[in-house]
């Protein structure tokens, strides 16, 4: 954690030294960002994280904006700028947690020296941080006015609003035109590691239709099988002739069927009646599907819903797919992009990093850019583990390490790679 620093410039000794020297500031705003409850739809709590680090952006001397998302069922987003000269780099961040109002879990706790538990403390408020912070130590090298860098902090990214495109709209502009593309998750926990890729999804429902009977009629030529036997064959092939392919997953997570269904698509969940002497009429499941790029996810559908038509005699059933969030398909230009992150983390003697594995990592809004930008990773934010959880924590020996690592990236994109 004390590198002598030996590969790095003066300039990048000089803001190593100042990440240092304000580690307790960065650590004491932690703190507060994490005190402030900001589930995705505490609109009120999600705005007041955004004020709060939209004053610490003001300080540096960077416009800021905050979208309204009444447009999209959310509370909005965090836009902070610096325009300069230099090439267009974007980082990314959000404000959003998954804990509402509703949750035990509010406060942030100390478990010991180095170890920080709360909501939100490892995603991704600490990512946040890391960025407020790089910016602010290169602010007082004076380096930061050439530097042409955007921030977005999303206030939905735990519970996206809809539309999606809309909800969207800031993060994909944004992304048009700039040369580098810096995402703030935590990763899989592992400061040694981050990402090159992550695997976009799509909720997809499936409607299953048979004929009602007297169960000593099924099977027959006017009856059938029934809903319950067709939706058992298509999740039974869905399983055996879709499993093995990389970076693929798909999953049932709810299953209604019988006589009758009532289905409640905001809430999750539903209610099914029938009798067991009875031909199930009617059956909808409800999951998702992850891949790791558009022409997989167009793939994979195609299949599903090709074995979703084999229907059985007298059944009748339809696949549909949701909006979801896309891919990030790794390229040889995010891999270039780790390796000067990595080359910075290795002169800092922290350490090289290698990317992660895709499986290990869910969506996040650094994929909205895909394809928009030629350079993009993810994952370099606050090292923790079960996020998502009340027992999410923090490592906060790898808060400055992880501002170190920003900070002298972003400055080598602007000074020294271009």
């Amino acid at each position: 954690m004390h590198p002598s620093n030996a590969q790095l410039s003066k300039t990048e000794k000089k803001l190593v030294k100042i990440i240092d020297e304000q580690n307790v500031e960065a650590e004491t705003l932690l703190n507060d960002l994490v005190n402030i409850n900001s589930g995705s739809m505490n609109f009120e709590g999600v705005k007041k994280v955004g004020d709060r680090l939209i004053e610490e952006f003001q300080k540096i001397g960077m416009e800021t904006e905050w979208i309204d998302g009444s447009s999209f069922g959310r509370a909005g987003h965090l836009v902070a700028r610096q325009k300069g000269t230099g090439p267009k780099i974007l980082l990314i961040g959000h404000l959003d947690t998954v804990f509402e109002l509703e949750s035990d879990f509010q406060r942030a706790t100390y478990l010991n020296d180095s170890t920080l538990r709360g909501p939100g403390v490892c995603d991704m408020k600490g990512g946040d941080v890391i960025i407020l912070k790089a910016l602010t130590a290169i602010k007082k090298i004076k380096k930061l006015e050439d530097m042409n860098i955007v921030v977005v902090m999303t206030g939905d990214e735990e519970l996206s609003g809809s539309p999606l495109d809309l909800a969207r709209e800031i993060l994909i502009e944004e992304a048009k035109g700039a040369a580098y593309v810096l995402g703030f998750e935590n990763g899989d926990g592992n400061p040694a590691t981050a990402l090159v890729s992550r695997r976009g999804y799509a909720d997809w429902t499936l409607k299953v239709e048979g004929v009602a009977s007297h169960s000593s009629q099924i099977f027959s030529e006017n009856i059938g099988s029934g809903a319950i036997f067709e939706t058992a064959r298509i999740l039974h092939a869905f399983h055996d002739e879709l499993l093995g392919e990389k970076y693929l997953t798909y999953n049932p997570g709810l299953i209604l069927g019988g006589t009758l269904v009532d289905h409640n698509e905001k809430l999750k969940s539903g209610y099914a009646s029938g009798k067991s002497n009875v031909v199930s009429k009617e059956v909808i499941v409800t999951g998702d599907i992850r891949t790791i790029s558009p022409e997989q996810y167009e793939n994979i559908r195609q299949k599903m819903m090709d074995i979703v038509h084999r229907s059985f005699p007298n059944t009748t059933a339809g696949i549909e797919f949701e909006e979801g969030y896309p891919s990030l398909a790794p390229t040889k230009g995010n891999n270039i992009l780790l390796s000067y992150y990595s080359k910075a983390s290795e002169d800092l003697n922290l350490g090289k990093v290698v990317a992660v594995d895709p499986m290990k990592a869910g969506a996040a809004d650094v994929s909205f850019t895909s394809g928009l930008a030629p350079m993009i990773i993810d994952g370099l934010g606050l090292s923790g583990t079960q996020g998502h959880t009340e027992m999410e924590t923090a490592d906060m020996r790898f808060l400055p390490v992880q501002t170190k690592r920003a900070a002298v990236l972003i400055y080598r994109l602007t000074y020294q790679l271009n």
